[in-house]
């Protein structure tokens, strides 16, 4: 922590308190979420303990490059009531505020049991599983019956269908050694009739397995594209910022068009700004006070310390 708020602190003398902001913003989520889950903890068990441990990070919209969840998927009931517990005591402290669940950021542990049968002989394997939120959701539906078709686990967990299936394919098709579900029938494909039930004959040298998520197959939809690239440039626009700052504060005043080349030439290495981006980005920086014409020439910038 210490090391992390020298490096926030250089790179606010060097590029200016804009470009620093979201990332203290982000050490400060992680260092407020860390005291709330210390105090929630004692509160529970004074109170009424949970069935499962709970841990919640709880970050700011605007600080983190990260897409909302528009659908509210179906957690387990032991996982639903512990939000519902934890969502009813931050808001006790934090009134006014509102706490979203995002599923497609979570993990969990569980732990599994195995019934392997070899020559009418049963043997319970135990295992814990390192697995995504979303993976958590449909591997707890098997505790009710023993097998699901596709639509079946769509409607009973409601997660996103693109979502569905990148989870799916971890648990059913993915490498040998993590396939904890079996799919009918054994195509490397999800479709909406498959059936899966548990992989009792699982096995695995380590107690604690992680299964990783398979990386969609599919290339982004034109909505998907334009919101990752519309992310893109909000990065790119605080990086430019940063660097016209970073100069105006070395030279104190400069001619417009070389402020551009001079930006230009700082952020080639990692991407290539036009004029009319870096021009925009000088605008802002002028109607925040960062900078100021010259009242001698207007192609001239000034630097206001």
């Amino acid at each position: 922590a210490v090391v992390s708020t020298q490096s926030t602190g250089k790179l606010k003398t060097e590029c200016g308190c804009q470009f620093t902001c979201k990332l203290e913003g982000m050490f400060k989520d992680m260092s407020i979420s860390n005291s709330v889950n210390e105090k929630f903890r004692e509160v529970t068990k004074e109170d009424a303990p949970l069935s499962i441990d709970l841990n919640v990070r709880v970050l700011t919209t605007g600080y983190w490059p990260i897409s909302p969840c528009k659908v509210v998927s179906k957690l387990p009931k032991e996982a639903e009531i512990a939000f519902d517990r934890f969502k009813t005591f931050y808001l006790k402290d934090h009134s006014g505020r509102q706490l979203n669940l995002q599923p497609h950021l979570g993990q969990a542990d569980i732990n599994a049991i195995f019934y392997q049968k070899k020559e009418d002989v049963v043997t319970p394997k135990r295992h814990i599983l390192q697995v995504s939120t979303y993976q958590m959701c449909i591997l707890m539906l098997f505790n009710r019956q023993q097998s699901y078709t596709y639509k079946d686990i769509q409607t009973e967990s409601n997660i996103p269908e693109k979502e569905l299936k990148r989870a799916l394919l971890s648990l059913a098709v993915g490498r040998i050694q993590q396939r904890v579900l079996q799919k009918s029938p054994k195509t490397k494909e999800i479709s909406s009739t498959d059936e899966f039930t548990i992989n009792d004959q699982f096995s695995s040298k380590l107690i604690r397995v992680k299964i990783q998520t398979a990386i969609a197959s599919k290339s982004e939809t034109d909505p998907e594209r334009q919101e990752t690239r519309q992310r893109v440039d909000d990065d790119r626009k605080h990086e430019i910022e940063a660097a016209i700052v970073r100069i105006m504060k070395a030279r104190k005043e400069q001619e417009h068009n070389v402020l551009i080349a001079e930006v230009t030439g700082l952020l080639k290495s990692r991407f290539m700004p036009s004029p009319s981006a870096i021009k925009k980005r000088i605008e802002s920086l002028i109607e925040r006070e960062y900078l100021v014409r010259s009242p001698n020439d207007r192609k001239v910038y000034m630097y206001l310390a």
